[in-house]
């Protein structure tokens, strides 16, 4: 995996006390990728809203030109810091960065982060090609969003490295500019992870097993690398409110700015943007993760996962039941706070399902019993691999 390297032996490192140490540790190319990361998200929620509100969009719309700047933003600066180490980095710099292509050197969270860019700038005329070709797209993972996604999913994952990386490089891995680096970059990933999902995750499935089951499989294995990849103690935590507070955000901001249908038929009638879902309560069984992880007296690996992983179903389970529940059908949840009003245009407003369970939407009785079991083996899996890859990731210096 690479040495320690000295902190007055890392590029871009002054040597003068009235600096903080800090400062100098973090490459910029590190926060480029956060803050890219941040963009991409924030684009890909407004996007989502746009489609609810407006429908038509066009290559350069505004949702694709932020989401489209956090991919050019990644590229750029992860370029520059693999050509500046390869051309003008020291030996000691080279010895610390991952060759590849038999020519260039680079941190690894860098390489992840040009790979992306270059799979999200692809996919853009592709997407443009596809709806020109095919239409409007029934489903969420088409051709061109799936390689979207996966140019998404490589920015953030290496953003995420690449704070590691600085953090455990430099030895300032308890430094609160790492930590907030890392606790934002944990946060976006988890959120993209919710994007994949949400047609099996908003409030209209919280009845569902089928839910708990491809919850189970997404957020023991991301909780807990999170949790320990890192030695801040609340670590889940932070990542899950980052979560949250994005998601919220996003959810109040939109609908405070006009917009109107641009494609028939128009069935609900809107003037202002319709807001995402409300996020899921992950950050209550996040703590819970935590709380295990904090604790000394669980030594073994296995049992520390164990005991996370279905407590983090159980009281997942609890929590999104009924408030999944108060989202769908409580009129108190048609406000600004909540967003249950939230409607896609070509939608009948009138529909009888609109505010109740639609039937078969529904696990009840041993069915759910069941369902239930199934997503605690499944949770176990996921957490097993989530500590195996945090593992990994609390070892990144390269």
């Amino acid at each position: 995996m690479g040495t320690t390297i000295p902190i007055d032996q890392i590029a871009g490192f002054k040597k003068e006390k009235t600096v903080t140490k800090a400062a100098w540790d973090i490459q910029p190319y590190v926060y480029a990728c956060v803050f890219s990361s941040l963009c991409i998200i924030v684009g890909l929620i407004w996007d989502i809203s746009w489609h609810m509100t407006i429908g038509r969009d066009g290559l350069l719309s505004p949702p694709h030109d932020v989401i489209y700047l956090g991919a050019i933003l990644s590229g750029l600066f992860s370029a520059y810091h693999v050509l500046k180490t390869t051309f003008w980095g020291s030996a000691i710099e080279k010895r610390a960065s991952v060759k590849f292509w038999g020519i260039f050197y680079g941190s690894l969270g860098s390489l992840f982060c040009l790979w992306g860019a270059i799979a999200m700038l692809t996919s853009a005329p592709f997407d443009n090609w596809w709806h020109g070709t095919y239409g409007l797209d029934v489903v969420i993972l088409s051709p061109p969003h799936a390689l979207l996604a996966m140019g998404v999913m490589a920015i953030q994952f290496g953003a995420l490295v690449a704070v590691l990386s600085s953090s455990h490089t430099t030895g300032n891995i308890n430094d609160k500019m790492h930590n907030w680096l890392f606790v934002v970059a944990s946060g976006i990933l988890v959120i993209s992870s919710f994007f994949l999902f949400s047609e099996y995750l908003n409030r209209a499935n919280s009845h569902s097993a089928l839910t708990y089951q491809i919850s189970a499989i997404l957020y023991p294995s991301l909780l807990i690398a999170i949790a320990r990849a890192t030695r801040m103690r609340w670590a889940a935590t932070a990542a899950a409110a980052v979560y949250m507070v994005i998601l919220l955000l996003m959810l109040w901001i939109l609908p405070l700015f006009p917009a109107v249908p641009r494609l028939g038929p128009v069935l609900n009638h809107v003037d202002h943007y319709q807001p995402f879902n409300f996020p899921l309560l992950l950050v209550v069984p996040a703590f819970f993760i935590d709380l295990v992880f904090n604790k000394p007296a669980f030594k073994s690996p296995f049992v520390r996962v164990l005991i996370a992983s279905l407590l983090f179903l159980l009281v997942f389970f609890i929590v999104q039941w009924y408030f999944g529940g108060f989202l769908l059908t409580s009129p108190l949840a048609r406000s600004w706070f909540f967003g249950s009003y939230s409607w896609y245009f070509g939608a009948d407003p009138n529909w009888e399902y609109r505010y109740s369970f639609r039937p078969g939407y529904e696990t009840i009785g041993f069915d759910l019993v069941k369902g239930l079991l199934i997503a605690g083996l499944l949770a176990i899996f996921s957490g097993l691999a989530g500590y195996k890859v945090g593992g990994w990731m609390k070892k990144i210096q390269r």
